[in-house]
């Protein structure tokens, strides 16, 4: 058994750099590729004359520090480029809009800039009035599938 390891043991850890790299493409989380690295630290460890239980220790502790010391912050760096723009509620928040039917104690509807229609009803800061079609409001908040507005101010 063991002149099988020494004689075939850099097939075992290619193969191994294989399936750890291909499950690293079908997770994307980075994990697989530091244990595949550690993998890749055993084969040049046993090319370079090593004895199998060395290239098995090599291996792990290498694949241990990837593990904890280079993807918490390659995983931040790469997180640092994201999309800035808020999505869902968060893209919603802000935006202007034209009142469609007029908002008053019972609601009205908005259209807002991206072209979408909502129910709406004025913020309970706002004071108590009717806000008549074609007037432009700023969305505050989404309550559920209302969105709260304030009038914004008069455009001269």
């Amino acid at each position: 058994m063991d002149s099988f390891v020494v004689q075939y043991g850099w097939i075992i850890w290619l193969v191994l750099i294989l399936i750890f790299m291909t499950v690293e493409m079908v997770t994307l989380e980075l994990t697989f590729l530091m244990i595949a690295l550690g993998s890749l630290g055993g084969l040049v460890t046993g090319l370079l004359g090593g004895p199998w239980w060395l290239q098995l220790i090599v291996a792990a502790v290498l694949a241990i520090v990837l593990l904890f010391g280079i993807k918490p912050p390659l995983l931040r760096a790469l997180k640092k480029g994201g999309d800035p723009s808020g999505t869902n509620v968060d893209a919603l928040l802000g935006l202007d809009g034209r009142v469609v039917a007029s908002i008053g104690s019972n609601g009205g509807q908005v259209r807002l800039a991206n072209g979408e229609i909502w129910t709406a009803r004025l913020s309970p800061g706002t004071l108590e009035r009717v806000v008549g079609p074609g007037e432009r409001v700023l969305v505050t908040a989404i309550d559920g599938a209302t969105a709260v507005v304030v009038p914004a101010e008069r455009e001269i």
